[in-house]
């Protein structure tokens, strides 16, 4: 029988043939080191998603607000990342972060809208 190593330490493992690790610790260290690569994007995008959230509920009390966009800038809205947009009969395009969304005006300027 030939002997079987450790995919994540490398110590000899002892016990049925298919075993793959020495034990439960190695398992998931390994398992949760593929899975870094794959989902560190999707947890990247969500964060700044929600960071972008909080940002428009911060800002938007009354459910329509006008503000600056550099006030938006200063707290570190990413304005390339949102969920959908919506398009009005007249052409005018709101970006959403979920149920709140804004639409740029003319002097840079933003209006924030909750849906």
């Amino acid at each position: 029988m030939e002997e079987k190593y450790c995919l994540e330490c490398g110590e000899k493992v002892v016990g049925r043939s298919d075993k793959k690790f020495c034990n439960d610790q190695c398992r998931n260290a390994y398992n949760n080191k593929l899975e870094v690569g794959n989902k560190s994007l999707v947890r990247n995008i969500n964060n700044a998603l929600k960071k972008n959230y909080k940002i428009l509920c911060e800002l938007n009390t009354t459910g329509k607000t006008k503000v600056h966009k550099n006030t938006m800038d200063e707290k570190g809205f990413n304005f390339n990342l949102y969920t959908n947009i919506y398009q009005t009969k007249t052409g005018n395009q709101y970006y959403y972060c979920y149920d709140e969304g804004y639409l740029l005006l003319e002097g840079d300027y933003v209006l924030l809208v909750k849906k």
